[in-house]
């Protein structure tokens, strides 16, 4: 089982990318329009949450501290800016900060990885993609997520959301599920152990009959990213064995 591991450079290379294409879906769009994958939101919606997700992440990975923040009051759009244009303004601080930090650095993260700012890139890379696909889905121009980008978010899911237990819906799974990105050329084995996960190597996964796989699931990677953060269904991907282990992988 082969796993990219991205870098810094990856990252804000990702975000140079996904950054601007979702300013320019989200500028083609009336403000009102309803943004399909995230019900009860609108373009500006989703602009507004990607301002502010910016604007904290910059005081936490910046901040230097490991301590973990205390929860504050979501800023509004600031007066005399429209949401569109509050995000390109959080956008140009968001990567003008990531750029000149040390992935080295402490800055706290809600995982249960180290607290170091390496964190942070990774985690806007994939919060701007996803989010750049919901918004060009609200203009009908849903582009896939780059393959590597998206492979390395759905190992993003399974070894941070998932063991930080930032699932979808609570509940008690049992075995063993095999993801195969077919345009990546990767696979992930996980065992679910009621509400724990663990990845599994492939060095280990053949000691045992226990180890066997009991739902496979095999697509794009981008298609597997977007089936894990529930933006589609993953009746859409190729499935075989028990499903329902799948509800016990969404996230978001």
């Amino acid at each position: 089982m082969s796993r990219l591991h991205g870098t810094k450079d990856f990252w804000i290379g990702a975000l140079r990318t996904e950054g601007p294409a979702f300013a320019a879906a989200v500028a083609e769009a009336p403000p009102e329009t309803p943004v399909l994958s995230c019900p009860g939101w609108t373009v500006a919606d989703l602009a507004t949450h990607l301002a502010r997700v910016y604007a904290w992440v910059r005081g936490v990975a910046g901040s230097g501290s490991t301590v973990s923040p205390e929860r504050g009051q979501h800023p509004d759009v600031p007066a005399g800016l429209t949401p569109a244009e509050w995000y390109r303004q959080e956008y140009d601080q968001l990567i003008a900060l990531l750029e000149g930090l040390d992935p080295e650095a402490p800055a706290w993260n809600w995982a249960p990885q180290p607290k170091k700012a390496g964190f942070w890139p990774r985690r806007m890379a994939h919060e701007t993609a996803v989010h750049r696909w919901d918004a060009q889905l609200a203009i009908a121009a849903g582009e896939p997520i780059e393959a590597k980008l998206a492979a390395d978010g759905v190992s993003e899911v399974l070894d941070t959301w998932l063991p930080a237990g930032r699932r979808k819906a609570s509940g008690q799974w049992h075995g063993v599920v095999q993801l195969s990105a077919t345009d990546a050329a990767q696979e992930w084995y996980l065992r679910l152990r009621g509400e724990g996960i663990a990845l599994l190597d492939t060095a280990t996964i053949l000691d045992h009959d226990d180890h066997r796989a009991r739902a496979q699931v095999s697509g794009t990677a981008s298609d597997l990213l977007l089936a894990l953060w529930g933006r589609v269904s993953f009746d859409t991907l190729g499935v075989s064995g028990d499903p329902r282990l799948l509800d016990g992988l969404r996230v978001g």
